[in-house]
């Protein structure tokens, strides 16, 4: 199966894991930012500013 891309969306993603990262989260349940899908980021992102 064929990834397909979304610049938008991985911009998006990488703003979300460098603001996480300046957080000093670097994992969540285990796995590296970068493994995790975004929208797991983004609901760990939104659960822990708020």
């Amino acid at each position: 199966m064929r990834k397909i891309e979304h610049p938008q969306l991985d911009s998006k993603r990488s703003k979300i894991i460098d603001r996480l990262v300046t957080n000093g989260i670097f994992k969540i349940n285990g796995k590296q930012l970068y493994e995790l899908s975004f929208y797991e980021l983004m609901k760990h992102y939104t659960t822990k500013t708020n």
